[in-house]
């Protein structure tokens, strides 16, 4: 299934995070928590402004993105979690 989303709207696959502590410590599935980075599968052409004008996003597919904890509309695409969440959601491109 493809998705499209609209206006300011992103599409987002979390990343997994990582199982082990820096101690070696394995994290059990029920004290993790959901990773708050993820990576841009689509994005909206962007919102328009008071004169109809397109504003275009600051991000694009691909790109990994920081974004707030409790963002997002989560939906399952083929057995996949996503969410879709505006650009306002999104704290940050993580470059490198």
């Amino acid at each position: 299934m493809k998705l499209k989303p609209l206006n300011d709207r992103i599409l987002v696959k979390r990343l997994e995070q990582e199982e082990k502590t820096a101690g070696g410590i394995i994290i059990p599935d029920s004290a993790k928590e959901k990773p708050m980075k993820g990576e841009v599968v689509a994005a909206g052409p962007g919102k328009l402004d008071e004169s109809g004008k397109r504003i275009e996003l600051g991000v694009k597919e691909g790109d990994a993105v920081l974004f707030a904890k409790y963002a997002g509309t989560e939906i399952k695409i083929d057995g996949v979690e996503h969410l879709v969440m505006r650009e306002d959601d999104i704290l940050a491109i993580v470059e490198g």
